[in-house]
């Protein structure tokens, strides 16, 4: 099992670089960051932590600029988004930015999508949250397209385009990896569709974990594929815990540091990371 760090980057916490330089230092495998484009002041929407949204939501740095960063910084620290919002993102820009960024950090870049939660945001981007399931799979569908043909066209009800030219195309093949957020049946289906693993909800209990993995590998058993890769991510992690998800068969775990810390308190963090994984025995 791949250990990895999951955070948020704003102007108020530890830089991308020297984030990306001290979590390759300590021995992590990766290094996934979230997104939100903004917050907007007035919402309706419940948060799904309960409460009031966290600062952090809306002071964090793009995620293709972060992670830029964090690739000139190191040398074999894979890259990733947890989660990007491509519904609210242009897919033909989008499949550049993560072109270009496979292409610039040597192919260590994996993009994790979901279809976002906060309603007004969504709209704010004209996306009706109603369709942003069929959406977002149009846009990745598209996306994949322009990675792979030299002349690229789509054709569906939310995204359209006639051939074009698309250069970098991305060094891993045939596509970085596409980790699909989100929880039930529809997710899993939706991951054999048009995806390459989940990315399994923040805070899910173990064993509801675990029934989503099985459910996950049954259905993929029956489609003939093999078993799907599976993330998962701890915010106060033990060393048991890593210990029960390697059993599980899980392919990467993100310890997560959330809220986000400034410089020193993020390099005393990371160090208490690194000592649980020494006690994991990984």
């Amino acid at each position: 099992m791949q250990i990895g760090i999951f955070t948020g980057v704003t102007d108020e916490s530890i830089g991308p670089a020297d984030l990306a330089r001290a979590v390759e230092d300590r021995g992590f495998e990766s290094l996934f960051v979230a997104e939100h484009t903004h917050i907007p002041v007035t919402v309706d929407t419940p948060y799904p932590g309960g409460g009031e949204i966290p600062r952090d939501y809306y002071r964090n740095l793009d995620p293709f600029v972060t992670l830029s960063f964090a690739a000139a910084a190191t040398r074999r620290l894979r890259i990733g988004t947890a989660v990007a919002l491509a519904v609210q993102r242009d897919p033909i820009i989008l499949a550049k930015e993560v072109a270009s960024l496979d292409l610039a950090s040597g192919g260590r870049f994996e993009l994790g999508v979901g279809v976002g939660w906060l309603r007004e945001e969504l709209r704010n981007h004209g996306t009706d949250p109603r369709t942003r399931v069929a959406l977002q799979r149009e846009r990745l569908v598209a996306m994949s397209t322009i990675w792979a043909q030299e002349k690229a066209e789509f054709h569906g009800e939310f995204v359209d385009f006639d051939p074009l030219y698309s250069w970098p195309k991305p060094v891993q093949q045939p596509r970085p990896p596409v980790w699909l957020g989100g929880w039930g049946p529809s997710t899993h289906e939706r991951i054999l569709d048009h995806a390459d693993g989940w990315l399994a909800p923040v805070g899910i209990p173990l064993d509801e974990l675990a029934k989503g993995v099985r459910e996950l590998h049954a259905l993929a058993d029956r489609h003939g594929r093999p078993p799907v890769p599976v993330i998962a991510t701890l915010f106060d992690p033990q060393p048991r815990d890593l210990e029960s998800l390697a059993r599980l068969g899980i392919h990467r775990t993100l310890l997560g540091i959330v809220p986000v810390l400034p410089h020193d308190a993020a390099l005393h963090r990371l160090d208490r990371f690194a000592e649980v994984v020494l006690g994991s025995g990984h």
